[in-house]
């Protein structure tokens, strides 16, 4: 059995991860750090938990977590993640990071939208945890950083496109919407039930968002050049799911159903990837609670443009069951291993 610690478990990607191996059968947690809820039951933080783990949260001491697992999830905010992962790589242990603290290649780029890196050496070691484009690298990384949510929703929904070039770089616009948890479970008066029920809107307008550098990286890789996007995100009242709509200009006349062969093609033999019929576009209800991500494709005879559309699960694509999916590859369990449960619905 793979001995594994869930680092910051007292957050909505802790539980998930907690959720998402318990049934793992090649896995056994053994350890589960909180700053802020060290001494409680793991059961006590989270209910849905009761009789199944009988773990006590405990504060982050990276040595003794060390002693009592092989493989380390730090599920923190950045920065707090860049703190103890180098002691964690040290101690001879393989991490998934969730943070954001290792996706960015640039140091510079990092402190533009974060902060100063404390460890930019470590950003050259670490391998960006798309598995869909990353498989090799990850498989043997001993540092993976966990993507964003947003950018595994417009990265998925735009890699055959860029990888054939058949759209003009300059022209993509993705239009994202996400469920309320993709915030976290802090405390934030902008997310209290009133503030978001009954109301949709954007924020981060105008290339404010963290997440642009990230999808940008990726996407520039994907074209062979470098490129910048325009991003907007928004805030749906719904607690979990991002779906996001992306245009852009083709090089040349396609068709529907060209697209959806291209995507098929691209796309075969990944089990986590569902491309729609022509017509039928994803709905985040049909994710929800899965580590599915569904694309649905059309051409908009009117302009031209491509439309693509991605729905995801933000807490599990999006980030835990994507980390899942990432431990199984580094440790050469079946990927799809603890990630077989379909959507919840309704």
């Amino acid at each position: 059995m793979l001995k594994v610690a869930i680092v910051g478990a007292s957050g909505y990607t802790g539980v998930e991860l907690l959720r998402l191996l318990h049934c793992h059968p090649e896995v056994a947690i053994t350890c589960v750090t909180s700053e802020q809820s060290a001494g409680k039951a793991i059961s006590e933080v989270f209910p849905t938990l009761r009789s199944r783990y009988n773990l006590v949260l405990e504060n982050l001491e990276p040595v003794r977590i060390a002693d009592r697992a092989d493989f380390i999830f730090t599920a923190l905010p950045h920065k707090a993640a860049m703190e103890v992962v180098p002691t964690f790589l040290k101690l001879g242990k393989r991490v998934v990071d969730l943070s954001a603290d290792y996706r960015l290649r640039d140091a510079k780029e990092y402190e533009a939208w974060y902060e100063p890196h404390m460890n930019p050496a470590l950003l050259e070691q670490s391998v960006y945890g798309l598995p869909e484009l990353r498989r090799e690298k990850i498989a043997g990384a001993d540092l993976v950083a966990n993507p964003g949510c947003y950018p595994t929703s417009v990265i998925l929904g735009l890699a055959p496109l860029l990888k054939k070039k058949l759209i003009d770089s300059a022209t993509i616009i993705a239009d994202s919407k996400s469920g309320v948890s993709g915030a976290g479970r802090s405390a934030k008066v902008d997310n209290l039930y009133c503030e978001v029920n009954e109301g949709f809107k954007a924020y981060g307008v105008g290339g404010a968002h963290r997440h642009i550098p990230e999808i940008e990286q990726e996407l520039s890789l994907l074209a062979g050049k470098q490129l910048k996007i325009t991003f907007t995100p928004h805030l749906a009242p719904m607690d979990r799911g991002i779906l996001s709509t992306i245009y852009a200009t083709p090089t040349s006349a396609v068709s529907s159903a060209e697209l959806l062969e291209l995507y098929r093609a691209y796309y075969q033999g990944e089990a986590f990837v569902r491309i729609l019929p022509e017509g039928s576009f994803p709905s985040t209800s049909h994710v929800h609670g899965s580590n599915f991500c569904d694309i649905g494709l059309a051409v908009d005879n009117r302009t031209g443009r491509v439309v693509v559309v991605s729905a995801i699960d933000n807490l599990i694509k999006g980030a835990s069951g994507q980390a899942v999916q990432n431990m199984n590859i580094m440790n050469g369990f079946p990927e799809n291993l603890g990630l077989e449960s379909l959507a919840l619905f309704p």
